[in-house]
């Protein structure tokens, strides 16, 4: 393990406690991987609102886009296989489809470029208003004219993806979810994922949940709709400990990857960029890649009613993270990169020192909260309440003239930089509370009690 991975895992938790609590989500499942083997996996908040369920790490997810992935390396299976190549159209593999679909290569297809459109002309099956659609109703949204030429800019389509799993079926003769289950799921090793409910086995399901708006309360939604057709798009139900494992096999540098490295550099190189949008970010063949602050990632996330998961890979680290929650306003996309932004700040850093290890906890404001975290020879003063809790982050120097002095070396302006910073301890010698450059910081109970006395409550 690296020398500065076990910090960043000690305060991810700590991190995702405080948003949890913050942003009112009713759960959250977070689960890092290193090398293939689990290194964090923690749950939060409850399965289901309403009854006291829990949530577990064993819970399941929908992960609904996560599922794009698997479909992309059953076709790059399929291909080291000789069975079909990514410049055949779909139309070679599969019988009776109109001219625009017919004529989408698998390439464009995985790359979101065949222009096809993106769920059809009613998408009631998204809002469970109606079932997902089968093979025919699938057919047909397809025949619809093609909203923009195949190959002039990146376009999201569930239904390419939908004629993915058709291609699959053809060239292998099997139902999707049998062939993709058995040779992508299953061979590589997970044992809570499956391509689409119902599924056997007594795994639970975390309930999803609505927004609060315009209810004012969040509802349960049940989640166990099955996907039919667009199970290649959008069925998959994991874990985010079965997330973590697959997705970081796909690292071009992993030792045991389903695919041949050659097939997982194709996998995640960008093929097109997302247009119109301020963040750069570009896809592959059913992956999604960017950068967050000195990091790479490639990944996927998922947008299921009731669920938002998301999982990212950092390619020639080793490590792969997933976040899954169950409402339809989870953060999970800004968690994953939370996580990212986190690692970076610490593989830049390094592990706290033996000068810096003591300076630790969360201290509290009337006007707000501040984490203290070691990492090398500083002290970070974190924002938990922020998506980057490091960013813009205050640094503390410890003093030669005590442990428990230290000094604000680096901040932007607005801050207290130059500034002194004390630790202040009780008689049995833990620290009681902090002097932040003239501020008293208390741990986040005591500062409750005093808000009650004062201004009641």
């Amino acid at each position: 393990m690296a020398k500065w991975l076990p910090a960043a895992l000690d305060y991810i938790p700590r991190w995702l406690d405080f948003q949890m609590r913050l942003t009112g989500q009713p759960g959250c499942v977070v689960a890092v991987a290193e090398h293939g083997k689990i290194v964090l996996e923690q749950a939060f908040g409850t399965a289901e609102l309403g009854r006291r369920a829990p949530l577990t790490p064993r819970h399941r997810f929908r992960v609904a886009s996560h599922s794009k992935t698997f479909t992309a390396v059953g076709i790059l299976k399929l291909r080291e296989q000789g069975r079909l190549g990514l410049d055949d159209p779909a139309g070679r593999h599969v019988d009776g489809l109109p001219p625009a679909a017919a004529a989408a290569t698998l390439g464009q297809l995985l790359s979101h470029s065949a222009g096809l459109g993106r769920d059809g002309d009613d998408t009631g099956h998204w809002m469970d208003r109606k079932p997902f659609p089968h093979e025919k109703e699938l057919r047909d949204a397809l025949s619809a004219p093609a909203p923009v030429p195949a190959s002039t800019r990146f376009k999201y389509s569930n239904l390419g993806f939908g004629l993915l799993g058709l291609v699959i079926e053809s060239v292998t003769g099997e139902a999707y979810a049998d062939w993709i289950h058995r040779e992508v799921v299953a061979a590589s090793g997970l044992e809570e994922t499956v391509p689409d409910l119902p599924s056997p086995g007594a795994t639970p399901l975390a309930t999803g949940h609505s927004g609060r708006l315009p209810l004012g309360k969040r509802v349960p939604i049940p989640g166990t709709t099955p996907t039919h057709a667009l199970a290649a798009a959008t069925g998959f139900v994991s874990t985010a400990r079965d997330l973590a494992l697959f997705f970081g096999r796909l690292d071009p540098e992993a030792k045991d990857g389903l695919l041949s490295p050659a097939s997982r550099r194709e996998l995640v190189r960008p093929q097109w960029r997302n247009p119109d949008a301020e963040a750069e970010r570009h896809y592959g063949l059913g992956t999604m890649i960017g950068r967050t602050g000195d990091l790479a990632w490639f990944g996927h996330g998922g947008a299921f009613l009731g669920y938002i998961t998301r999982t990212v890979v950092l390619p020639g680290q080793g490590i792969a993270a997933s976040v899954v929650t169950n409402a339809v306003d989870g953060p999970a996309n800004p968690w994953a990169e939370g996580i990212v932004h986190i690692l970076s700040t610490f593989a830049r850093h390094g592990a706290p020192t033996a000068k810096t290890k003591h300076w630790t906890g969360r201290w509290c404001s009337t006007w707000r909260a501040i984490d203290l975290v070691p990492a090398g020879g500083k002290v970070l003063v974190a924002d938990p309440a922020l998506p980057t809790p490091f960013l813009d982050a205050p640094e503390i120097t410890p003093e030669a003239s005590g442990p428990d002095r230290g000094r604000i070396t680096r901040a932007q302006g607005y801050n207290s930089y130059g500034e002194a910073v004390e630790l202040k301890r009780d008689r049995k010698g833990a620290v009681a509370e902090i002097r932040y450059a003239g501020s008293r910081l208390l741990p986040e109970a005591r500062l409750a009690a005093e808000l009650k006395r004062r201004y009641g409550g």
